[in-house]
């Protein structure tokens, strides 16, 4: 009886050998687990400097993704260009076991041009893995190498990429030759021991053991609480360009003289067109105005990822030809075309999203997605998005406002905040009339006037079609029954940057019968009810990122014999994240005047403030929620 059972075990050990267990998920501890949708088993990446010309990436990750969710934190890919080579790529899947299920070698990779939908000239491509697993978890080993004839741009050490990914083992070492200074900086490792090493020609980083970091309400953006180093040298290459710079004075010069100059030569008729243009023009501001209407009414944004490693713009000459150009090209453009009237511009590198992000104020390397034009005024600088054909001129909105850009300028390189849109600066003004029948419906008919980013957030409802416009405000005003939108109009006011709708709407059940009691809500307009959500261990601080202000005043109709039982004491709360106050009064026995008004202040504050930030909306949102009790007059 015992040998059926010795066979057994003698098979399950020899099963048991036959997987690889370093691969096994059983070997992960459980704080990498909790909370994570993966976890890097173990992540090495060899970047060799060859020379100032060119360096090789070699990277190996174990990834063992533990749910669907995960599945998004695969990073199996590999991008490859006229200057970047793909010497190798493939991938090993092994199961939870750490038994392997399948070899991919790199004829399975997927290969696919990087080009957008604005892309029409780009030679960048990508090989990527295309995985469907059959059961989680899973391991993936993803090894690759690459050869790049880039040094302008090293590799960044992002031990932690994504949310909800935590980290076993993960180094990197950079190899490089002696003559040449290697310069790296740290970002966002307080409170994690890093472990470095730095000799002659070889600089090793390592970190073990990050939790996996679940995002929270109101925590800055990744860029401020994911580590990460960065790398650049002294003397650096760009596509077969030479580059040297230890400041960012120097380095605006090399990005002036290297890929600017000589760029900005338009043909003779244009620059005669320009000057007729502008005549009559009786400041710079003037000029530049009419000329940027001009670019917006003459051209279009493709994106273009050749020249000079896709840094170099093209010529202005041939996008006055051609009608079209990236972000690059446009704003290269615009400053030829007010260089041929006198004004002067300045191109202006930046990182461009609406999570803001600073260009390295301390770490000079080629840094930046988005290129802008910067026009000086009156001490100041109005900065241009030359790639918007309906943008209002001078208006960043939340794409590039408040952080700090390279300014290029002839004689170096400058850095500079942009503008930030205040709380005042970024309003939405509420004035009209609200009528409630007999039946529990009401209407609504109302103007409301938004500017800054407010303006930005509704100013594009105008290119939708009647369809989307009527869906936006369905959903914009969820908390009415069965929205009807009679009538709008539209009104985009360049020249102030404000955005004005008039809106005519009805909705249903909005005097509600609660047991023989008659109510309805006080403010149908603009309610903030949402409440952030609570932590029992808050881990980031609270960053209001940007501020606004909101004002309503509005009268309610009431229905004929009804009347409000009582009017509530006006109400005001402030703190340290803005103010709020409600204010109702009685006009006459079926009228109220309604005046609300919210101001929320842009600011970053210790975690510890958060549930007093969270209380302040509590409030609000209660006080937003507030019924009125209708008797009989």
């Amino acid at each position: 009886m015992y040998k059926p059972f010795l066979l057994m075990l003698f098979v399950a050990v020899q099963t048991l050998y036959a997987q690889n267990n370093t691969y096994s998920t059983l070997a992960i501890s459980d704080n990498l687990k909790e909370t994570a949708n993966s976890v890097v088993r173990e992540q090495e990446i060899l970047v060799e400097i060859v020379s100032q010309k060119s360096y090789i990436i070699k990277k190996r990750e174990v990834l063992t993704v533990l749910n669907v969710k995960g599945l998004n934190n695969l990073d199996a890919n590999e991008h490859y260009s006229s200057s970047e080579k793909i010497n190798a790529i493939s991938a090993v899947v092994y199961n939870a076991l750490g038994k392997e299920l399948k070899k991919i070698k790199t004829s399975d990779f997927k290969d696919q041009s990087v080009a957008d939908g604005y892309s029409i000239l780009t030679d960048d491509r990508v090989l990527y893995l295309d995985y469907t697993p059959t059961e989680y978890p899973f391991t993936i080993v993803f090894e690759s190498e690459v050869k790049s004839n880039n040094t302008a741009f090293l590799p960044v050490w992002s031990p932690i990429n994504d949310f909800y990914e935590s980290v076993q083992k993960s180094k990197i070492t950079y190899l490089y030759p002696t003559d040449l200074q290697l310069n790296f900086k740290e970002f966002n490792f307080e409170g994690l021991t890093l472990q470095k090493n730095l000799t002659p020609g070889k600089l090793e980083l390592q970190i073990e053991n990050l939790n996996a970091i679940k995002p929270e309400d109101y925590t800055p953006s990744k860029s401020k609480i994911l580590p990460m180093v960065r790398f650049a040298l002294d003397k650096f290459n760009l596509v077969g360009v030479y580059g040297d710079a230890k400041t960012w004075k120097d380095h605006g010069i090399w990005v002036y003289n290297t890929l600017l100059k000589e760029t900005d030569e338009l043909p003779e008729e244009t620059v005669a067109k320009m000057k007729d243009l502008v005549k009559g023009a009786k400041t710079d501001l003037e000029k530049a105005q009419r000329i940027y209407q001009y670019v917006q009414n003459k051209t279009r944004y493709v994106s273009i990822q050749l020249g000079v490693g896709g840094w170099k713009p093209m010529l202005a000459k041939d996008v006055d030809k051609l009608g079209y150009g990236d972000c690059k090209a446009l704003t290269n453009y615009t400053r030829s075309l007010l260089n041929a009237v006198g004004v002067e511009s300045f191109y202006t590198v930046i990182f461009a999203g609406r999570e803001k992000a600073d260009i390295s104020e301390d770490f000079v390397a080629m840094q930046g997605n988005h290129v802008i034009l910067a026009l000086p005024n009156d001490k100041k600088y109005t900065f241009l998005e030359c790639t918007s054909q309906d943008n209002p001129f001078g208006f960043q909105s939340d794409f590039t406002d408040d952080r700090l850009a390279l300014v290029v300028k002839p004689q170096g390189g400058e850095l500079i905040r942009t503008n930030n849109y205040n709380e005042k600066l970024s309003s939405q003004l509420i004035s009209g009339a609200v009528k409630l029948n007999e039946d529990g419906t009401m209407s609504a008919d109302f103007i409301r006037k938004s500017t800054g980013t407010q303006y930005s957030a509704k100013n594009h409802i105008q290119q939708q079609s009647k369809q989307e416009i009527v869906e936006d405000y369905k959903e914009e005003f969820s908390w009415l029954t069965n929205l009807s939108v009679e009538k709008y109009k539209h009104n985009d006011d360049k020249e102030k940057v404000e955005f004005t709708e008039e809106l005519f709407f009805t909705a249903t059940d909005y005097i509600r019968n609660n047991g023989g009691y008659l109510t309805f809500l006080v403010n149908p307009l603009n309610q903030l009810t949402s409440i952030p959500q609570r932590y029992r261990n808050r881990k980031f601080p609270l960053e209001i990122s940007r501020g606004f202000y909101d004002e309503e005043n509005y009268t309610i109709e009431l229905p004929q014999g009804l009347k409000c039982e009582a009017i509530p004491e006006p109400v005001k709360v402030e703190d340290k994240f803005g103010t709020y106050t409600l204010t109702i009064k009685e006009i006459s026995s079926n009228k109220l005047n309604v005046s609300r008004s919210l101001l929320v202040k842009k600011g970053t504050f210790d975690k510890s403030e958060y549930e007093n930030f969270r209380k302040f909306r509590e409030q609000i949102a209660r006080y937003d929620g507030t019924k009125l009790l209708l008797i009989k007059a």
